[in-house]
């Protein structure tokens, strides 16, 4: 060998692998809470035991938390809890009602999008399966180059939507490669989302037998020290709130705002869903009807604990007349919110 071609040999380049000529595909992530795999005892420990270790969720004192968690809820609480998950469980398809919810929110939003080739749509839960690594890994096998993460919860709490984002965040540390990222933001006050709980509750209550005196609208409770050190979900519970009101017109009027599933002995954002219902039915309040607009799928706190404990309450009480309202669910008016909001979120993407 010559000593130019020597040199020449040396200097030449490794070859690069080149990825595809232009922007990648969009992925759009839609994420809810979480879900056991299945309602016996370990499966619902399983769950229980990641979601109630998440510092958003429980902010105690650590060591004494780690006792208590170990030494006692994960002990008692999951055969509990698995009764309540027992009475809703989706039998046909072996899952909890909120997995099978969502997969369909996902499907119809895919299929609302379906113009739109660069996009993908995939769900996934906070807590249990299929987790969040997990679908975005997938998303950038597919080859999304832009991220946008849909936590499902129209108010703004720590323990939900900042705990989805900071999984999130988690996960694109370990990429090389990391995919471009947004998030949609709280929609408390959306006009189309507040139409749609708006219809919603009209429609449900043109179809029942009766008229009712109260219309409970039930939020997932929270603990009050979480907003004394300035979590936002309190007050943006009251704008949705305020907003249907105005939305329904007169019919707004019967609307009373309220929290439930309180868990522990702290003090929680009140009124309380459960003495608010005990105390309507022993006043002289005969018909009244729930919705859970913090909610945009049907779950445990929904079916079990609103549409089936609630109702127990307030019937053992002296009330007569009970409805619970849907959630948003996969209905025509669900669907329209969040493709409502992910295309307000894609501009400039797309």
């Amino acid at each position: 060998m010559n000593k130019d071609a020597a040199v020449k040999d040396i200097a030449a380049p490794a070859e690069v692998k080149r990825g595809p000529a232009g922007p990648g595909k969009i992925g759009v992530l839609l994420v809810n809470l979480g879900t056991p795999d299945g309602t016996d005892y370990w499966s619902m420990r399983r769950y229980l035991k990641e979601f109630l270790s998440d510092r958003r969720v429980i902010e105690t004192n650590r060591v004494l938390w780690w006792l208590i968690l170990n030494g006692i809820v994960l002990t008692t609480r999951p055969s509990k809890s698995g009764e309540a998950y027992r009475a809703i469980w989706n039998e046909a398809l072996d899952e909890s009602p909120l997995r099978t919810i969502t997969r369909a929110q996902a499907e119809r939003v895919a299929d609302a999008l379906g113009h739109r080739e660069e996009i993908v749509v995939d769900w996934a839960m906070r807590y249990g399966n299929p987790s969040i690594a997990s679908r975005i890994e997938a998303l950038t096998q597919d080859g999304c180059d832009r991220l946008l993460v849909f936590p499902l919860y129209p108010q703004y709490a720590a323990a939900t939507t900042a705990t989805v984002n900071d999984v999130v965040f988690d996960t694109l540390k370990t990429m090389r490669a990391q995919p471009a990222l947004r998030t949609v933001a709280p929609y408390p006050k959306d006009p189309v989302y507040i139409d749609a709980l708006a219809d919603s509750i009209r429609v449900h209550l043109a179809g029942l037998d009766f008229e009712p005196d109260v219309i409970i609208a039930s939020f997932h409770g929270l603990p009050k020290a979480y907003v004394d050190k300035g979590d936002p979900y309190q007050c943006q519970c009251m704008d949705t709130v305020d907003a249907l009101r105005a939305a329904l017109g007169p019919m707004g009027n019967k609307l009373k705002l309220t929290f439930q599933s309180r868990f522990g002995r702290a003090e929680w954002l009140q009124p309380y869903t459960d003495k608010t219902v005990e105390a309507l039915a022993q006043g002289g309040v005969k018909r009244i009807a729930v919705v859970t607009p913090g909610f945009v799928a049907d779950c445990v706190e929904t079916l079990e604990e609103i549409a089936e404990g609630a109702k127990e309450i307030f019937l053992e009480h002296g009330g007569e007349k009970f409805s619970f309202i849907p959630c948003l669910n996969d209905s025509e008016g669900g669907i329209r919110v969040l493709v409502h909001l992910i295309e307000r979120e894609l501009q400039g993407w797309v």
